[in-house]
C-alpha cells in the first residue's frame, strides 16, 4: 500500500510512503525534508499496526498545485492546523476544502486527484486508520455514523460530515503531545495509540453534539480567537489585560470574551492560567526548577500567589511535585 504526492509543474516527488496496516509489528518512523522552487518543509511519519500518523510544516513562495495517487483504503482523521487546501478527486462528489483550525474524518479508497495549497504557510496533522481499527470505536446509535459505516462497507469514499468542525484546545493539546512524543519503542507505541483513540473520541463527541460548531462568529473573528490563544501560549509569562489582548488582534474586549468562550469552552484567563500551570509543572518535574524560579518565569511577583494558583488547578502545592 502506498500514497504518493508530487508537484506536476516541477516533476518533483515529495514523498512516497508505505503504510503498514497489517502483517507488521513494532513502530516505524520516517521524516522527509524537501526544498524546491516552490518552497520548503518537512513531513514526519510514525506508523504501527492499524495506524499511520503524519504531520508537517510547509512554507511556500506561492500557491502550488500538487497531484496525488493512492491505492490505500483508510479512514483519515484530518486536522488542518494552519493554511488552506483544496482537494479535487473523482471519488468525491465535491471538492474537499480545509482552512485553519478545521478537522473532519474522511474515508478514502484508492483515490487520485489534485490538491491546491492556497496558503504560503501550512501545517497539518493527519492520522490514517485501517477501517477495522476505526470500526471498533464508531458508535452504533447515531444515524450520521451509521451512514458513514455504510460508505466504508460499500467502499465509497466520503466525509463523515459535510461540515468541518473547529479544532478545540483539548484536541490541540493531544496533537502537540503526539508530534512531540519523546518515548521510544513499545512505550511510544502505547502512548501514541492511546492519544489517537482519545483524539478520535473528541472528534466523535464533538460531531455528535448538536450545535457544537460556533455559529455566531464570523471566520475572521474565529481566527482572532486562535491568534489570542497562540499569543498566550507563546508569551506564557505575560500578564496582559483583556483589552490589551483584544487590541492586539484588532477586536474589542466584549467580542474576545464572548468569542473565546464559544470557541474554546473556557474563559481567556482561565485558559491562560491552566497553560501557565501546565508549564509550571513541566519546569518543576522535567527541569528541576525551584518554586521561586518557576514563579518568576511565569510572571508572578509573589511565589505564594503562584503556589495558591497552582494548588487550585492540581489540588496540591507545587513543592509536592519536586523529587
Amino acid at each position: 500500500m502506498h500514497i504518493s504526492l508530487y508537484a506536476g509543474d516541477f516533476k518533483i516527488n515529495l514523498f512516497e510512503s508505505a503504510l503498514p496496516f497489517s502483517g507488521e509489528h513494532g513502530i516505524r518512523e520516517n521524516q522527509t525534508t524537501f526544498k524546491s522552487e516552490f518552497g520548503e518543509g518537512y513531513y514526519k511519519e510514525i506508523a504501527f499496526e492499524g495506524v499511520h500518523i503524519g504531520f508537517g510544516n510547509v512554507s511556500l513562495k506561492d500557491q502550488v498545485k500538487l497531484f496525488f495517487e493512492s491505492d490505500l483504503e483508510t479512514v483519515e482523521m484530518h486536522f488542518a492546523l494552519k493554511g488552506k487546501s483544496n482537494v479535487s478527486a473523482s471519488s468525491f462528489k465535491n471538492n474537499v476544502r480545509f482552512q485553519d483550525h478545521q478537522h473532519n474524518i474522511v474515508y478514502a479508497k484508492g483515490i487520485c486527484g489534485e490538491m491546491i495549497w492556497e496558503s504560503k504557510a501550512l501545517q497539518l496533522c493527519e492520522i490514517n486508520l485501517s477501517p477495522s481499527f476505526f470500526n471498533k470505536f464508531i458508535p452504533d446509535d447515531n444515524r450520521l455514523f451509521e451512514k458513514f459505516r455504510t460508505s466504508i462497507e460499500k467502499g465509497h469514499s466520503n466525509l463523515l460530515t459535510e461540515q468541518h468542525y473547529h479544532i478545540n484546545h483539548q484536541m490541540y493539546e493531544i496533537i502537540d503531545g503526539i508530534m512531540n512524543c519523546q518515548r521510544q519503542g513499545i512505550f511510544k507505541k502505547m502512548y501514541l495509540e492511546a492519544k489517537v483513540i482519545e483524539l478520535l473520541l473528541l472528534q466523535l463527541e464533538q460531531i455528535s453534539e448538536p450545535n457544537s460548531c460556533p455559529t455566531s462568529l464570523k471566520k475572521k473573528d474565529i481566527d482572532k480567537m486562535y491568534e489570542v490563544r497562540d499569543f498566550m501560549l507563546n508569551n506564557i509569562s505575560e500578564n496582559s489585560s483583556l483589552l490589551e489582548l483584544a487590541h492586539l488582534v484588532g477586536t474589542n474586549d466584549f467580542t474576545l470574551k464572548k468569542g473565546f468562550k464559544e470557541v474554546f469552552g473556557t474563559t481567556v484567563f482561565g485558559f491562560w492560567k491552566e497553560a501557565k500551570m501546565e508549564q509550571a509543572k513541566e519546569l518543576i518535574t522535567q527541569q528541576g526548577k525551584s518554586v521561586q524560579e518557576v514563579a518568576e518565569a511565569l510572571g508572578y511577583n509573589n511565589a505564594r500567589h503562584f503556589s495558591t494558583a497552582f494548588k487550585k488547578i492540581y489540588g496540591v502545592s507545587p513543592s509536592s511535585f519536586k523529587a
